[in-house]
């Protein structure tokens, strides 16, 4: 059973994805932008955003720093004032960096906090507004965030990223609950490994890496559904899943004996 309305067609829906010049986001915009919905993609980088806009027509940019709060409120506002709703709002944007303990560094930890969460925040503080409000009129959207696999337990040079993403599952979990009574879906993404600018400082052979491309056919197959958590690949994921079943001895002693760690 769905957790969240299906969407049967994007023709005409609005989308708005913040942090989309590169990777999954951009990847993801093409693919709305191709299925017929009006995209809008937002980052900081207001070159790729026109690259993005002359490839692909009536398609909009937004250029914004997710953790600015009054530009997104603006960006929000001109999105419903120009396109008179928003259908799906999703946050993709993202920092990594690998961290261990014993070499911990404050700033770049807060770097990915404010990037990572207080962004997420950030733009549902900018739509909630117009979303409740087209709620109300019954015509309900969807809020989508971009978490990660290293959101479900503690791994190993995931101290700075971990955390951040861990934050954003258990806050999607909470949206659901109190968004989906109104009728509005809230859905969670949590990818493996994905070949981005961010995963390519990985100096280790990351298992099952997957295109952008692939992400994007997941990621919108998973909205189409309906589906809550959208995980993808699942011959990865869905062994990472199984280690959250186990207790934390079991647990620390799999991951040390599968990273070397």
């Amino acid at each position: 059973m769905p957790l969240n309305p299906r969407i049967d067609s994007w023709a005409g829906r609005t989308v708005w994805l913040v942090g989309a010049s590169t990777g999954i986001g951009r990847a993801t915009a093409s693919r709305l932008h191709g299925l017929g919905a009006r995209v809008i993609v937002s980052a900081r980088s207001r070159d790729a955003l026109d690259a993005f806009v002359a490839e692909h027509g009536r398609s909009d940019a937004i250029a914004v720093d997710a953790t600015d709060r009054q530009a997104m409120h603006d960006a929000a506002k001109h999105i419903a004032s120009v396109y008179g709703r928003i259908d799906l709002a999703m946050y993709c944007a993202g920092t990594y960096s690998a961290m261990r303990a014993t070499d911990f560094d404050l700033d770049v930890a807060l770097r990915h906090v404010q990037v990572n969460q207080v962004g997420a925040l950030v733009m549902l503080d900018a739509v909630l507004p117009h979303m409740l409000a087209q709620a109300r009129a019954g015509r309900p959207g969807h809020i989508s965030l971009v978490s990660s696999v290293a959101g479900y337990r503690g791994l190993p040079q995931s101290l700075a990223y971990g955390p951040t993403k861990a934050a954003l599952i258990n806050l999607a979990e909470t949206l659901h609950l109190d968004l989906a009574p109104l009728g509005m879906g809230v859905s969670l993404i949590n990818p493996g490994f994905v070949e981005t600018p961010l995963t390519a400082k990985n100096a280790f052979k990351m298992p099952a890496l997957i295109t952008p491309e692939v992400a994007a056919r997941e990621i919108v197959r998973g909205w189409e559904r309906g589906d809550f958590e959208i995980h993808f690949p699942k011959r990865f994921t869905l062994w990472l899943k199984g280690l959250r079943l186990l207790g934390y001895g079991a647990y620390f002693a799999a991951v040390r004996r599968s990273t070397g760690l």
